[in-house]
Order: C-alpha cells, then structure tokens, then sequence
C-alpha cells in the first residue's frame, strides 16, 4: 500500500510534450535536452527528455539544430500554431472532409462562428491583393 503511495503520478497522454514545448518557449533561444531536464525538474530522465523532442520533431513541432556533442531544440510555432496542425491532422485522416467540418462548424457557439467567418473574410481579401499584385 506504502509503495503505491510513492509511484510517481502518470501524465496524460500528451501532457508531457506540452510541458516540454513550454519549456522551450520560455528559453531565452534554443535549448539543450539537458536544460529542458533541468527547467522541468522532478524525476525525469535525460532520455525521456530526448525521446519527447524527438517525437516532436517528427510531428514538426520544434526545430533542432547540433551544439556541440548535442542538439539545440526551438518550437516551431506557438500554440495557436500547434494546435492547428492537430486540427488539419485530425481532418487529413477523414474520408469525408466536408461532413467533418460542417459537423464541426454546426457545433460552434455563435461567438466563435463568427471569428471563424471574419477570419474567412480576411483570408479571401488578402487572396484577392495577392492575385491583383
């Protein structure tokens, strides 16, 4: 019972990747596996630590770049940057695009409807400078 006590509590999936991603948007620029082990602190392994940026970097989430002996890893977007490639993740992998995001858009409260049709607003009048230039 004691033993059960001191198991350290597990993450939720993905829980660790957003802790590590804000590790790094809080360094001064780009950072060492080692410092994000540092800023994160607890009981978590340097390996980890790796394993974590480099799934990262496959899902294209951070940068690396060699530092010596190791590698120096930057976000490659913010949150509302990340977030969104979780979206069109999620929609790539759908047969029927269209139910999707009518599905999506009939759920969304009347204030975000209307952001998202601004936002539409704003995307087709700068697709229209361009095309004029």
């Amino acid at each position: 019972m004691a033993e059960q006590e001191r198991r350290p509590r597990r993450r939720g999936q993905g829980e660790l990747e957003a802790q590590v991603l804000s590790a790094l948007r809080d360094a001064a620029g780009p950072a060492t596996a080692g410092w994000v082990q540092e800023r994160l602190g607890g009981d978590l392994a340097y390996t980890t630590v790796v394993t974590i940026l480099s799934r990262l970097l496959e899902k294209g989430a951070v940068t690396r770049e060699r530092a010596g002996r190791s590698f120096a890893w930057t976000p490659s977007a913010d949150e509302a940057g990340l977030a969104a490639r979780k979206m069109r993740k999620v929609l790539d992998g759908e047969r029927d695009r269209e139910a999707v995001l009518a599905s999506f858009l009939t759920a969304l409260p009347p204030g975000d409807e209307q952001v998202l049709r601004e936002l539409l607003r704003q995307a087709e009048a700068e697709a229209e400078t361009e095309k004029d230039v």
